[in-house]
């Protein structure tokens, strides 16, 4: 049995204890997490489609280590400007061992093709409710003087979606998740600045951020 999953905004086609490189998980080393978005399942010859993701499928794992990649060296240059930059970057990564599959609740896709072209239909009137869902679940993390769309993003993909998460995680923490971003970004008051707009404080966070530059005090 196999499964293509989503994981870190990244698509993997994963089975039972394969080891997978993923972008940096907010998990501990040790701990399990589960990934629900799963897009499709494959069992021998029965294969089952999602849409998007297959309703009440799971892919649960095991967080082995954090690691990074391999270095890359980014080169820029200008002709005639003198203009010339080289940066290195090492992805964050984390690898994980795929513990299982899970398939309760999913449907299999019936061969005929009229079925397959009213299935999806079906299927996406009952998805779009749980979209709606984890949208409102989410902050608005760029309310935090520092955090621009990309990082908000890439925090989001990672299971940093509330401020009550961003509070809880520390700037190092934070650095490493979105090490990948384009910018020098100081993140130590992220977590403190997440704090006041989880409890409401939006005075005191506005007075706050109108002394920060950039989120760096």
């Amino acid at each position: 049995m196999y499964a293509i999953v989503e994981i870190a905004g990244q698509q993997f086609k994963v089975a039972k204890d394969q080891r997978v490189f993923v972008h940096r998980l907010a998990t501990e080393e040790g701990k399990k997490v589960d990934f629900d978005n799963v897009l499709l399942i494959g069992d021998g010859n029965n294969i089952t489609v999602g849409a998007p993701a297959i309703d009440g499928a799971q892919v649960s794992a095991k967080v082995l280590s954090h690691l990074k990649g391999d270095k890359v060296i980014v080169f820029k240059k200008k002709r005639r400007k003198g203009y010339r930059v080289k940066n290195g970057h090492r992805q964050s990564l984390t690898e994980i061992l795929i513990e299982g599959i899970t398939t309760s609740g999913a449907k299999k896709v019936a061969p005929k093709k009229e079925t397959k072209k009213a299935e999806p239909k079906v299927e996406a009137k009952a998805a779009a409710p749980k979209a709606k869902k984890a949208t409102g679940d989410a902050d608005d993390l760029k309310k935090v003087e520092g955090i621009g769309p990309k990082i908000a993003s890439t925090l989001v993909e990672a299971g940093i979606a509330t401020f009550s998460d961003l509070a809880k995680a520390t700037p190092e923490a934070i650095s490493e998740i979105i090490a990948d971003v384009r910018g020098n970004h100081v993140t130590d008051t992220w977590p403190a600045q997440a704090q006041l707009a989880a409890d409401g404080k939006w005075d005191e966070l506005k007075k706050w951020q109108d002394e920060l530059d950039g989120g760096k005090a």
